[in-house]
C-alpha cells in the first residue's frame, strides 16, 4: 500500500507540473500538486 501511495503521489505531482508548464493552466496544476502531496505517504494521507 505504501508503494502504491507513493506512485499515485508522484504521478499527480508530475501531472501538475506538466499542466503548469505545457498547458499554462496554473490553477489546475497547483490543485494536482497539492492533491499529490496530500495523498503521498509523507503528507496527510486520505487513507489513514
Amino acid at each position: 500500500m505504501y508503494t502504491i501511495l507513493w506512485l499515485i503521489a508522484v504521478v499527480l505531482v508530475i501531472a501538475g507540473i506538466y499542466v503548469i508548464v505545457a498547458r499554462r493552466d496554473l490553477l489546475w496544476g497547483i490543485v494536482l500538486i497539492v492533491v499529490g502531496l496530500l495523498v503521498g505517504p509523507g503528507g496527510v494521507s486520505i487513507f489513514h
